[in-house]
């Protein structure tokens, strides 16, 4: 029989952790029809996005709008108007890190939108009619649910207290003569 004293014992702790990762690009392209033949783009801007998130399967679904605007002059450039068009999209994001040692089956799902849709380019179609715009936008989603870690037990407690009397954040004149002023410099040296 092993001797406790040296006898390293495990215990397991339930926790919430990230258990899925992904990242995806995305272009689209758009066919605004305004309501006069364009003759010439002023402008095209996207606002009031919105999104959500759900997981399905092996990977995260965002589904969102928003409003793109596109000024355009019209009778031989001889007015202007801004026609909007609100837009739905639905991006699959792949989750490239997966943990498959998730106790529970109910998982937060978070999606951050790390490039907001963004109008790379706005032009008049072949046909004269339309405006067709192009859009980017990038997402990164994370599933968080619980899982089990195990932790290594000292039984014989800390093996070495840490005093409180030095956690003050002062530190001593000894303390500052220690520090080699020059230590990331040799590293780079080497």
């Amino acid at each position: 029989m092993a001797d406790s004293k040296n006898e390293t014992s495990y215990r397991e702790i339930i926790t919430k952790a990230v258990c899925g990762k992904g990242r995806k690009f995305s272009e689209a392209t758009h066919h605004i029809r305004p309501p006069e033949p364009p003759s010439s783009i002023l402008g095209c801007w996207i606002i009031n996005h919105t999104y959500s998130a759900k997981k399905r399967g092996d990977t995260v679904e965002v589904n969102g709008s928003y409003d793109i605007n596109v000024w355009f002059s019209y009778t031989n450039n001889t007015k202007t108007d801004v026609a909007t068009q609100t837009v739905s999209y639905t991006d699959l994001v792949p989750l490239t890190m997966k943990d498959d040692n998730v106790i529970s089956e109910e998982l937060e799902v978070y999606a951050k939108s790390v490039q907001q849709p963004n109008t790379l380019e706005a032009v008049i179609s072949e046909d004269g009619r339309s405006v067709d715009v192009q859009v980017e936008r990038e997402f990164i989603v994370e599933c968080i649910g619980e899982t089990k870690v195990a932790v290594a037990v000292n039984p014989q407690g800390l093996i070495e207290e840490y005093p409180i009397d030095s956690l003050t954040g002062e530190i001593r004149d000894e303390e500052f003569e220690q520090i080699d002023p020059n230590f990331l410099q040799e590293e780079i040296d080497r």
